[in-house]
Formats: structure tokens, C-alpha cells, sequence
């Protein structure tokens, strides 16, 4: 069968510099630039999966990412694309643009089979059914085999009645759940997205044991952790490094390091098979060790996300976080022990915040020291502990979801609106991505002593050396890491161009940057440097001694560009085409997102009840 697998925008968008008022369908009226994080435009990883299973069983895919696209060019993609089903992914940010998309394919194509999933959709599966008209099947949770069932029900022409693990509208209009569906126990006979997509998000689980208050894995997931084997995942990682440009990947398990002992053999086997890239992963703090951490750093880590959410105990046990500070603070240090750069995530606005549990948070934060951290506001997801204690409590109506267009119900659980505004005056001035401990070159002296002859280590070393002003030093250490097969040589050859200039040597440093630009050109600090000393050249810099400021630093900056279908770049020019193969995405030039964007703006607002 034909399919369309697409990623809707939030709501109608219009166009640069077109003036059209798109009412209760457009932005919502306190919609700000920024409120979206800069993350919401990434496609779903489910996606990616369900085009790959649908890919192996023979059908027809095309995946269109379609998250910032103008109002009218959707109508346009929309009426010409003669797909027998389109699929979208459904979260409470895109949730308005789902229904309007929904309605516009049955305005252009009535005969059309259109499924939602995903994480908004499935705790509100027969409520969505009710309230948008456009949508045939609500797919619950874990999709992948439902999904197959249901293209392939439709292409027998039998009927999606009685379909487990779904909510279907009958032909009589009636809205029918169907019986509880078994989630996959193995993962590995499942397709891999990354024999079919360049994607550099990986997912190498399902699940997370815990159940926080705010989070909604359970819901998606159901109870427990299932993993891929570990051959699985290195083959995966093969595959897609080889085609990726920067070789860097995001690991976005729930919570990745739960089964210790199978994080430990995967890193070991990584080096075993040699395989060089860079990744990050997010985790928890109570699920780390020593020799854990060290074994990451050796097989590429670079990043390690922990949900941290508070630095007060009373919040944490409030939410179910079932950690303490204190472990927190052990597990920072040991990753510090090893040169993983570590972030926190951190929420402001959670059950029983007050502004002296908050400043307690702010004090905890100056004790930790991590080397980044980002704070966003509670948002109130269906499914969760909090929505079901805020619908029982009486203060939210799930008819809200379908009435209002917030873009997401972010809103104190159960602090006064003194509270409330002393929270959003500080996230007014502290958000996004807030940098904190810096090393040292006498820390990365003793994490380079401690990996050994580590190619990233010596590339820390290198950096910090540079900042102090022994440019022999640095050079040494930077070459050296080249020697060791150092995974983004442009951002090698990016250092060796500053040790040039502040040597003076004017020429050297532009021969280093059109070498990294030829080897390795797709990282944002690269691109930075080189587009600086071009405008620096056509000014006279050299001549008229004009000041050069470079940037040196070679952290995990995962820089992508606007390319589909992994961001909503230009879709290819055979993108309504069907036949053999996946159309090749035009390149796109402008990037996604650079460092400064981690985070949405949106601050707190008022609860939600429906409209009368």
C-alpha cells in the first residue's frame, strides 16, 4: 500500500511575510518565538520506526516532516499526495495540527484510511476519535505491530473492527476500543530504523521501571524495561555512522543505563569492533558506577542527561523521583571523574514547590556544579500521574485538551500565584541552556592519566591548554588525538586553525580551516570559525589589524541541517512520486538549531478547564 507517515505543525502557520488571520486554528494568542523548543521539529522516533516495519513488509513509505511547514503548503502536499493511508504522530504540541491535517485529507482524499498514535493520542484515544472526524484508527501505545495489522487489514479490504491494541470509528460512525494488545517482548524482531533513515537518534529500549509524576513512558510503554540486544544495537550504530556526516549519535532511551551490566558489555563491544563516534545519553543518577562511567567514556561518551528535576528532597519524593541529592552529587562527581560533561534537567513548578524549596534547588545547583543544566516548566501530559490527580482534584478537564489552544498545559501543580510568579520572573531570565563547571587543564590531566591514551581525552587536554596560552601544549595534544583516530577530525583541524592564528600565522590558519572544511565540514563551531575569518578577510582584517575572535571548543553540539525527513527542510522533488526506494532529500543549507536554542521559553500559565 501507499503510505504517508507525517510529522503535522502545531497549527496553521503562515508564511514569510504573509498576512492571514487563521483565528482559533492559528498560534495560540500568548504564543511566543521560542515557546516551542527547538527539539519539537526533530520527527518522532516512532516514525522512523513504523516507516522502516512498513518499508520491510513491502510497502510504499514516505515519511514527510512537515512541523514548520506554511499553512498553504500544506494544503498543497496534502491535495497532491495520493496516499491510500497517512499516519500521523500526535503530542500535545502538535495536537491541533493533527485534527486540521486529518480534516484536510478526507476534504481532498474522502476514501483515505487516517491513523494517530503517539503519546498525546493514546491515553485520549476515544475522546480524539470524537472530536476529530478526519481520524479513522487511534493506535494505543506501542504501535508497531498494530499499525502492520491494520495496513494490512485495509489492503485486504477487511474490516479494522475488533483491531487490538486500537480505537477504530466503525462504518456506522460508532467508536469502538478494541482488546488489549501484548507489547513486543523482542525488540530485535522489530525493523531497524537505521537500515533505512540517516537518523542520529537511537533508541536501544522501551520502557522505564519508575513512574514519576510528571512523565508519561508508562503510559506509552506500559510497566517494565525491554532492551535490543547488544547486536543489535552495534549494528545499528555501524550502519548509520557510516552515512552520517558527524559522526555523533543521541541515545534517547527513557533511561538508558538500567540494566548496568548490558550498558558495560555494549561499550566493551564497541571498542571491539572498533567503532568510532561520539554519543550522549540521559539516564538516572542511582544507576551509575565507576566502572560503568569509565567504560562509556572509552566507547565514545561524551554527554551523559540526567533527570535531576529538583536539588530539594521534599520535591523529589513528591514527584516519585526516588532519588536523593546526595546521589545526584555522587554520580556528578563520578562522571566529572572521567570527562563526561554531564546536564542536568531540572523543572520548576512541580508538586509542592515553594519559593524556599526553589531557592533550596538554586543552592543544590551551586553545590553540584554540573557542566550544563536547563530548567522547563511543569506541563500537565495525559496519561500521567499529575493529569489524573489534577482531574481528580478537579482543577483540569481532559475536554480542555480538545477545547483550548494552549500549546501545552504548563501550569504550577499546586503553588499560589505569588509562587507562580516568582518562578516564571526567574525562568524569564535563566532559560535555556545555562552553562556551569568548566575543567581545567589539571583535570583533564588527571582524566587523561586515568583513561590513558584516550584520542578524546588528549582533544580536552588540548582545548584547555589553548585557553591558558601554551599553544605547544595544545597542538600536541590535539595532534596526538588525531593520531588515535579522533571521530570529528574537523573539529581537530578547527583547534589546530586557532593555534594558528594566535600564532600569527594568518595563512596556515585559513589552509587548517579549508582542509576541516573538505575533511569533516558539518559542525556548527567549524562553520562559526570559517564564516568569521571570511568576513574577516573581505574587511581587511590582516591589514587594518582588525580583531578575530574564534571559537575553540569541541563538546557534543550536535549540529544537523534542515534536511528531511529527519527536520522540515525542502522535500525532494519526486516527493509525490511512488515507486522503488526512498526519495533523496535536497540539501538544505540552513541549520536547525545551534547551542543557544536548548529549551522552550513558555513559562507557567493558569490551569485549564473547558470552554462553556
Amino acid at each position: 500500500m501507499r503510505i504517508a507517515l507525517v510529522y503535522p505543525p502545531p497549527w496553521k502557520i503562515a508564511a514569510p511575510g504573509e498576512v492571514v488571520a487563521y483565528g482559533a486554528d492559528g498560534p495560540p494568542a500568548e504564543y511566543r518565538e521560542g515557546d516551542l523548543d527547538a527539539d519539537f521539529h526533530q520527527l518522532p522516533y516512532g516514525l522512523f520506526a513504523l516507516g522502516a516495519a512498513a518499508l520491510r513488509a513491502g510497502h510504499q513509505v514516505k515519511l514527510l516532516n512537515l512541523s514548520s511547514f506554511a499553512w498553504s503548503r500544506v494544503e498543497e502536499i496534502v491535495e497532491t499526495l495520493d496516499a491510500e493511508v497517512w499516519g500521523m504522530s500526535c503530542w500535545t504540541a502538535n495536537r491541533r495540527g493533527v485534527r486540521l491535517v486529518a480534516d484536510l485529507v478526507k476534504k481532498h482524499h474522502p476514501k483515505t484510511h487516517v491513523v494517530v498514535g503517539g503519546p498525546h493520542a493514546t491515553p485520549l484515544g476515544p475522546e480524539l476519535l470524537a472530536h476529530y472526524p478526519g481520524v479513522d484508527t487511534v493506535c494505543l501505545g506501542e504501535s508497531d505491530l498494530t499499525f502492520l495489522e491494520l495496513v494490512d487489514r485495509l489492503g485486504k479490504g477487511e474490516t479494522t473492527r475488533g483491531l487490538a491494541g486500537a480505537v477504530v470509528r466503525d462504518d456506522a460512525g460508532r467508536i469502538i476500543r478494541g482488546p488489549e494488545r501484548k507489547n513486543v517482548d523482542e525488540l530485535d524482531t522489530l525493523a531497524s530504523p537505521q537500515d533505512w533513515f540517516d537518523t542520529h537518534i537511537l533508541m536501544t529500549s522501551r520502557g522505564c521501571p519508575w513512574s514519576c509524576t510528571f512523565c508519561g513512558a508508562e503510559t506509552s510503554w506500559g510497566r517494565g524495561f525491554r532492551a535490543n540486544s547488544i547486536d543489535y544495537v552495534l549494528d545499528a550504530m555501524e550502519k548509520v555512522t557510516r552515512r552520517l556526516p558527524v559522526k555523533m549519535i543521541q541515545i534517547k532511551d527513557d533511561t538508558f543505563t538500567t540494566h548496568k551490566k548490558r550498558v558495560l558489555e555494549l561499550c566493551r563491544k564497541i571498542r571491539e569492533r572498533d567503532l568510532r563516534f561520539f554519543w550522549s545519553c540521559d539516564t538516572r543518577v542511582d544507576l551509575l558506577s565507576d566502572e560503568l562511567l569509565k567504560e562509556m567514556r572509552l566507547a565514545g561518551c561524551q554527554r551523559l542527561s540526567l533527570g535531576v528535576e529538583s536539588g530539594s528532597q521534599a520535591i523529589l519524593d513528591k514527584i516519585e523521583k526516588k532519588i536523593t541529592p546526595d546521589e545526584i552529587l555522587a554520580s556528578t562527581e563520578l562522571a566529572k571523574k572521567y570527562g563526561i560533561k554531564v546536564r542536568y534537567y531540572m523543572m520548576l513548578g512541580n508538586r509542592g514547590e515553594t519559593r524556599s524549596t526553589f531557592e533550596e534547588t538554586l543552592r543544590f545547583l551551586e553545590r553540584a556544579r554540573p557542566h550544563e543544566y536547563v530548567f522547563s516548566c511543569l506541563s500537565i501530559y495525559p496519561g500521567t500521574k499529575d493529569f489524573h490527580a489534577a482531574e481528580k482534584g478537579g482543577w483540569l478537564a481532559r475536554e480542555a485538551y480538545f477545547t483550548g489552544t494552549f500549546q501545552e498545559l504548563k501550569t504550577p501543580f499546586d503553588a499560589d500565584e505569588e509562587t507562580m510568579a516568582f518562578l516564571n520572573e526567574w525562568f524569564f531570565a535563566h532559560h535555556g541552556l545555562q552553562l556551569g563547571h568548566r575543567d581545567g587543564v589539571s583535570e583533564y590531566r588527571a582524566i587523561l592519566e586515568r583513561l590513558g591514551d584516550y584520542h578524546a581525552a588528549h582533544m580536552d587536554l588540548g582545548a584547555a591548554l589553548y585557553h591558558e596560552g601554551d599553544l605547544d601544549g595544545a597542538e600536541r595534544h590535539v595532534k596526538r588525538a588525531m593520531d588515535l583516530g579522533y571521530p570529528c577530525p574537523g573539529l581537530a583541524y578547527n583547534h589546530l586553525a586557532c593555534i594558528a592564528k594566535a600564532r600569527g600565522d594568518v595563512e596556515g590558519m585559513m589552509d587548517l580551516f579549508m582542509t576541516a572544511a573538505k575533511t569533516d565540514p558539518q559542525h556548527w563551531v567549524l562553520v562559526q570559525n570559517v564564516e568569521k575569518a571570511r568576513a574577516w578577510f573581505k574587511q581587511g582584517g590582516p591589514a587594518n589589524n582588525l580583531p578575530l575572535d574564534l571559537v575553540v571548543r569541541h563538546d557534543f553540539l550536535l549540529l544537523e541541517r534542515t534536511q528531511q525527513p529527519t527536520l522540515p527542510g525542502p522535500l525532494p522533488r519526486d516527493w509525490a512520486e511512488w515507486g522503488a526506494g526512498l526519495p533523496k532529500a535536497e540539501p538544505a543549507e540552513r541549520f536547525s538549531k545551534t547551542p543557544d536554542q536548548e529549551g522552550s521559553t513558555k513559562p507557567l500559565g493558569k490551569r485549564a478547564l473547558p470552554i462553556a
